[in-house]
């Protein structure tokens, strides 16, 4: 498998601004074999620089099902009927900013990070970039010294 190989997906989500005020904003999910723990979601809020925020993919994973995440992320399913819709709450100081979004594009991003590196399975990859790193490196100075 190449490194640095990555999954993107583009997802609409609903910006809660209060009970009343909602609106539409695009969110791009970004899923990185370089940092295998980690989804990186960049919201795309109107009049204003995109914000990322990067958490762990296995917050995601449990957020479509259950209530989860504690401290600044925190990701819940909306309606107890499964896979409907996902709450991501996200703090920033006492400001909290929450997003709804359909779990269906989620769980699609989702599976298609775990076909690139499947969940558990992190820790095999981080340490095969390392060794990939060494041997590039060896290969490289064999070549310099032969040269």
């Amino acid at each position: 498998m190449a490194m640095g190989e990555s999954v993107q997906a583009e997802v609409m989500m609903s910006f809660l601004v209060s009970e009343e005020l909602s609106f539409r904003i695009p969110v791009e999910l970004r899923y990185e074999t370089s940092d295998p723990y980690a989804v990186r979601l960049t919201f795309h809020l109107p009049g204003d620089a995109p914000v990322t925020w990067a958490f762990g993919r296995e917050l995601l994973v449990d957020g479509v099902v259950r209530p989860c995440g504690d401290g600044d992320v925190r990701i819940a399913p909306v309606d107890p009927e499964p896979l409907a819709e996902v709450m991501i709450r996200l703090q920033v100081g006492s400001d909290q900013a929450l997003f709804r979004s359909s779990a269906a594009p989620l769980v699609a991003f989702l599976d298609r990070t775990d076909k690139l590196v499947p969940l558990g399975q992190e820790g095999a990859l981080a340490g095969f970039g390392t060794h990939l790193d060494e041997a590039l490196d060896r290969i490289l100075a064999e070549e310099q010294s032969a040269g």
